[in-house]
């Protein structure tokens, strides 16, 4: 069934009449069509960035594709295919590289929830995926508690009243996902900027507007469709026709995966999805103007290419800002954000060791990343660096005379749970939560992400 865009004034009641089962059987039914139109070349394999990091350097590219085929197809699984669907950081340098119309790194992502559902039974996903949605809830409401007033939780969708259905409706909405929450600094300067630019809007995101993502990686796809389903309805009930993403992951899981299937399964397209960095590029004229005070920093750019046009974008909104000069380290940029090479860590802690010391000798001033989870593994080195770690959104944000306080990485620099909960003890005290509740969260949330550690 072909998709269609919906009216504004159908999306409160045009709401999906299909089945979780409906979701999940068009799914399936994608999964047979990439495996039908692989021909097993293997040139996705042939320009995969880490597969001799991922420990399959150097196989047959054809055997090793076609391993992959039959994951998706039920037949007996290659060990070798599945290690490197297992590893796959999504850079998507492999989508152009397919001349036969698929796309393999949503094929890879696919053989890795089959070979999940095939070695482990129902139960067992079902609970894996519901022990990481808990421990996600968990990190994003203590850490963000910690750091933010009732009124910046309310703004950030996160207070009482979240996502009225009668309120007006708005042009956009702005998608924080879930953990960007943890390090808010970032997603109120999104929310800052769009004001200045006069942008109708409203926030969803948080857990309870997860995009399913790890019930997925469980192999629970059921449970994922189910969430990523109810979540688009929550769009549509706002009327907006274009949601802005923040998080790339979320990115990729609805646009190659959420999306497609709730279009297919219905017939109803509800609205388009937009990487907040690209829809930012697009506004660079109105936003021009505001960028009144310059900027005189030398930076360097913490970049992935997995959302095509990415580093480009933030390349070019830097340099609109009067001062600024990006320099560029001559590093190779891979994944879709940090958090996606923890499949290769040793390639991850090399790549950002030399990134910390390319950055060193290059003598900049900050080093700036553009994702939330890269900022939480690289912020804390400002400890021990000649330079600032910072999010690019700050120098956008300083030229046009906004701030934010970065509380995340204040916390993390101490590297000391007891004296972070310490000095967090009034918001802790405020939002009812107990020490011994923050703590494992502060240890493995907060400090716990550290890939390459700090000096002494």
């Amino acid at each position: 069934m072909c998709a269609t865009p919906i009216s504004l004034d159908e999306r409160g009641s045009s709401l999906a009449k299909a089945s979780v089962d409906d979701f999940v059987d068009v799914f399936r039914r994608e999964i047979d069509a990439t495996a039908s139109a692989c021909v097993g070349c293997g040139k996705c394999y042939e320009i995969c960035p880490i597969t001799e990091s991922a420990g399959v350097g150097g196989l047959d590219p054809t055997i090793v594709t076609n391993g992959i085929r039959d994951i998706l197809s039920g037949k007996d699984i290659n060990e070798n295919s599945r290690r490197w669907a297992d590893a796959c950081i999504l850079s998507g340098d492999c989508i152009e590289s397919c001349n036969y119309g698929v796309n393999p790194r949503l094929m890879l992502t696919m053989a890795r929830a089959i070979s999940k559902e095939r070695t482990h039974n129902e139960g067992d996903r079902k609970l894996e995926g519901q022990k990481a949605f808990k421990a996600l809830g968990a990190g994003v409401k203590v850490l963000s508690r910690m750091q933010l007033t009732a009124d910046d939780r309310e703004r950030l969708g996160q207070g009482a009243k979240i996502a009225d259905v009668e309120e007006k409706s708005v042009d956009y909405v702005f998608y924080t996902g879930c953990n960007v929450l943890k390090t808010p600094h970032i997603a109120l300067l999104c929310l800052d900027i769009m004001d200045a630019l006069d942008i109708n809007y409203t926030v969803l995101g948080g857990p309870s507007h997860c995009c399913g993502i790890l019930q997925f990686r469980a192999g629970d796809m059921k449970t994922s469709t189910k969430v990523a389903s109810n979540t688009i309805e929550k769009f549509i009930r706002t009327g907006a026709t274009k949601v802005l993403s923040w998080c790339p992951t979320c990115q990729v899981q609805y646009s190659e995966f959420g999306l497609p299937t709730y279009e297919n399964a219905t017939g109803i397209k509800p609205f388009e999805m937009t990487p907040f960095v690209l829809f930012l590029e697009t506004q660079l004229d109105t936003l021009r103007p505001l960028l009144k005070h310059p900027v005189k920093q030398k930076i360097a750019l913490h970049l992935h290419p997995g959302i095509a046009g990415l580093p480009g974008a933030a390349r070019k909104l830097c340099n609109a800002v009067p001062g600024i000069e990006v320099i560029d380290l001559n590093l190779p940029e891979m994944g879709l954000m940090s958090n996606s090479l923890s499949t290769v860590p040793s390639l991850k802690k090399e790549l950002q060791s030399r990134e910390l010391a390319a950055a060193e000798a290059a003598g900049v001033d900050a080093l700036a990343a553009v994702y939330h989870a890269d900022h939480r593994e690289l912020c804390a080195h400002e400890r021990d660096h000649p330079f600032r770690v910072i999010n690019f959104l700050e120098i956008i944000a300083e030229s046009m005379g906004l701030f934010r306080d970065d509380t995340f990485k204040t916390m993390k620099i101490k590297q000391d749970t007891e004296k972070i909960l310490l000095d967090c003890a009034d918001m802790l005290d405020a939002n009812a939560i107990s020490q011994d509740q923050a703590r494992p969260i502060v240890e493995k949330a907060l400090l716990g992400e550290q890939p390459v550690p700090l000096r002494g």
